[in-house]
């Protein structure tokens, strides 16, 4: 863990990469809020690290301060008012070469220069595992700063929770509970897609919560014939509909994740497993299925007061920790704290649902068949 004690901080920055959450304008009021209480001047990058690396394309300016009547009245607010980006990751930038071929080169210098040009002291991120692992290059080539943790997948490891997750859990178990009526009403299998990349956390929570009869993640590759089971076996009870929630990143058992689209500097775009599942249910039992995908909609709206508590938490801690002399770290919520994890203890590994947890095996003693 860097320090940096006798260096005085007078101008601070924040970005936010990667997808979006809610929570995340959380992050940056209560960060600007507290710099402004130390005096310190602060200013938002535009679009990630890209009105760094684009500037020509923001006429008013790479940089918005940060004043306390900007960040009024913005805690509730879903998005970001700096606005995020997960194309183009500086660490391997996509350029195309004059005979048409797209290189990748790391524009990470061009960063540092960036800030140091504009006289920022240092930076607070706030983003996912690809965020991470940007600031961790960032830090090792001499910038001060301090990650904030953002997914809503809940798959970052080193803290108990990530913002955003508990309003996505949320959104998804009420679109459940909608759905129950009109499958029950047209005795359909009603297919559900949640977000969940690498991990199962939103399938799982809203799953349970919202009383699926079958959930699919991707920590545990199914066999479509164990979901025809289950389906078969509520119709025996006199059940003639099925609620399936599917995680995006669920697979069957000897095949892949399903890739809709792979494009340089940008990270892969996962989907259509829920498709599949609803096609091979109809294929194989001829029951009536209808697959929604949720999609976006779990990164959107309002904040929950939990997910805004934590952002807040999280800002504010940032803050703090650069007054403390912290660098090169993460906020962390360790219930009841928030702590400080260095960043290269905190990236690369993602936090995967054990499949021996107590949400797990409750799953199963309701019946909750995981394929």
């Amino acid at each position: 863990m860097s320090t940096y004690s006798n260096m005085p901080i007078k101008k601070i920055a924040i970005s936010t990469g990667g997808g979006d959450a809610p929570g995340l304008n959380a992050v940056i009021r209560a960060a600007a809020l507290s710099a402004i209480l130390r005096g310190w001047e602060v200013y938002g990058v535009r679009d990630g690290f890209h009105g760094i690396l684009s500037p020509e394309e923001y006429p008013d300016g790479a940089f918005i301060p940060l004043t306390r009547k900007r960040v009024s009245g913005i805690t509730h607010l879903g998005g970001t008012i700096l606005g995020t980006s997960n194309r183009n990751n500086p660490l391997r930038y996509p350029i195309t070469r004059s005979d048409g071929t797209i290189e990748e080169v790391d524009r990470t210098d061009e960063i540092v220069r960036g800030f140091r040009l504009h006289h920022i002291d240092a930076l607070i991120t706030v983003g996912g595992d690809g965020s991470l692992e940007i600031a961790n290059v960032l830090a090792k080539k001499g910038l001060r700063l301090i990650s904030v943790p953002k997914t809503i997948d809940n798959d970052l490891d080193k803290t108990d929770v990530t913002f955003g997750f508990d309003t996505a859990v949320g959104f998804a178990t009420e679109a459940l509970d909608r759905l129950h009526s009109t499958a029950a009403s047209h005795g359909r299998v009603m297919v559900v897609e949640v977000m969940g990349r690498y991990a199962g956390w939103i399938a799982l929570q809203s799953g349970v919560a919202g009383s699926a009869d079958v959930i699919l993640i991707p920590e545990h590759p199914y066999d479509i014939h164990k979901v025809l089971e289950k389906i078969k076996d509520r119709e025996e009870h006199g059940d003639n509909f099925t609620i399936v929630v599917v995680a995006e990143g669920a697979s069957p058992i000897g095949g892949g994740v399903s890739v809709v689209e792979t494009e340089a500097g940008k990270a892969e775009r996962l989907g259509g497993i829920g498709e599949k599942v609803a096609a091979d249910i109809h294929e194989i039992s001829g029951k009536e299925t209808r697959l929604v995908v949720l999609g976006h909609l779990l990164r959107g709206g309002s904040p929950t007061s939990f997910d805004r508590l934590t952002a807040l938490r999280f800002g504010a801690a940032a803050v703090r920790g650069l007054e403390e002399g912290h660098a090169g770290v993460m906020v962390a919520l360790d219930p009841p704290q928030v702590k400080y994890v260095p960043i290269e203890e905190a990236m690369g590994k993602m936090k995967m649902v054990p499949m021996n947890s107590d949400i797990v095996l409750t799953a199963k003693d309701l019946g909750i068949s995981f394929g």
